[in-house]
C-alpha cells in the first residue's frame, strides 16, 4: 500500500460542537457486508476521527464485530464474505485491488476479545512484527522497540526482569496489555479492539481503560464492546447497532442506527432504539 497521496481530510466546517472536529481517518459509505448470499451488516455510514476512541455498541449478532474487521480487512480472511461500499484511509479505497492487506494490517493493527500471546518469550512477542517488517535496521533497535511498546502498554515494569520468559506465564489482564504492546510494536496509526475486557476481571478491565484514554494521545481506537459503563467511560463517539428482519426472509441484518459523540448518544440519543438500549429497556 503506497503512502496516501491526498492531505488529510479537513475538520467539517459544520461541526456544531465548541471543540472543533479531528481529522478523518476513515470515512464509511454505504457499507455492507455479506457471507454468501446472506447479508450481516448492510448500509453503514460513518466517520472515524483522530485520536478519539469509537466504540461500537448494540446486542449480540447486530454487525460490530463484522464491521470492526473490515477496517483491516481482516474478513479477506473468510473465503465466503465480501464487502460492498466504500472504506476510505485518508482518502484510499481499502477495498481498491492495488492496495495490500498486509500493509493496511500493518497500519491498522488489532487486539482481540481473548488474550492470544505467541507461544514465545515476552520480548519475542513484540519483536514478532517489526522483526519481520525489516524494522530494526541497526543493532539495538528491537530492543528500543519492545521497551518502547511495553512501556506504551504499562506493562515494563511488570515484566522487565523477565523478558526471556513465556508470555503464556503472565496473567491474563498482563497476556491482553502484552497483545496491545505487540499490536503497537510495529508502529500502526489506528488499533482495533474487539471487545478486549470481556474476559478480565474488573482490576484488570480499569488498567486496558486507562491504557486506551492514554494512548488515544497518539492512536486512533476502535472498539467494540457490550459493556454500556465502558462505553460511557472510555470513547469519545459511539455507533449503536441493531438488527432488523429482512423482508424476502427469516433472517436478521444488521444496521446502524445512530453514530454521535458519547455524550450526546447516553444523554440524549435521537432515536428511540437507541435510548432503549443505552437505558437497558432491551438488548
Amino acid at each position: 500500500m503506497s503512502e496516501p497521496s491526498a492531505p488529510v481530510p479537513a475538520p467539517d466546517a459544520a461541526a456544531t460542537r465548541t471543540a472543533p472536529e479531528a481529522p478523518a481517518v476513515f470515512s464509511v459509505q454505504d457499507l455492507s457486508v455479506y457471507y454468501g448470499d446472506f447479508r450481516a451488516v448492510r448500509d453503514v455510514n460513518l466517520d472515524v476521527r483522530q485520536h478519539e476512541v469509537t466504540a461500537f455498541i448494540g446486542p449480540s449478532g447486530c454487525g460490530k464485530t463484522t464491521v470492526l474487521r473490515c477496517f483491516n480487512r481482516m474478513n479477506d480472511l473468510i473465503e465466503i464474505a465480501r464487502v460492498e461500499g466504500r472504506l476510505e484511509y485518508h482518502g484510499v479505497d481499502l477495498y481498491d485491488h492495488r492496495v495490500n492487506p498486509v500493509e493496511v494490517r500493518r497500519r491498522v493493527g488489532m487486539v482481540f476479545q481473548k488474550p492470544n500471546p505467541f507461544p514465545k518469550s515476552i520480548y519475542d512477542n513484540v519483536a514478532y512484527g517489526p522483526r519481520i517488517a525489516g524494522m530494526a535496521k541497526r543493532g539495538g533497535d528491537l530492543d528500543e522497540i519492545v521497551e518502547r511498546s511495553l512501556r506504551q502498554a504499562a506493562l515494563w515494569d511488570e515484566v522487565k526482569d523477565r523478558l526471556k520468559a513465556s508470555g503464556l506465564g503472565l496473567s491474563g489482564g498482563q497476556q491482553q496489555r502484552l497483545c496491545i504492546a505487540r499490536a503497537l510494536a510495529t508502529s500502526p496509526e489506528v488499533i482495533l479492539m474487539d471487545e478486549p475486557c470481556s474476559a478480565l476481571d474488573p482490576i484488570a478491565t480499569g488498567r486496558i481503560e486507562d491504557l486506551m484514554e492514554e494512548i488515544k494521545q497518539q492512536y486512533t481506537i476502535l472498539i467494540v464492546t457490550h459493556n454500556m459503563q465502558q462505553a460511557a467511560r472510555v470513547s469519545d463517539r459511539c455507533a449503536f447497532f441493531t438488527t432488523e428482519v429482512n423482508e424476502t426472509s427469516d433472517t436478521r441484518t444488521g444496521v446502524l442506527v445512530e453514530y454521535d459523540a458519547t455524550e450526546v448518544m447516553f444523554s440524549n440519543p435521537s432515536d428511540v432504539r437507541t435510548e432503549n438500549y443505552v437505558t437497558g429497556r432491551f438488548g
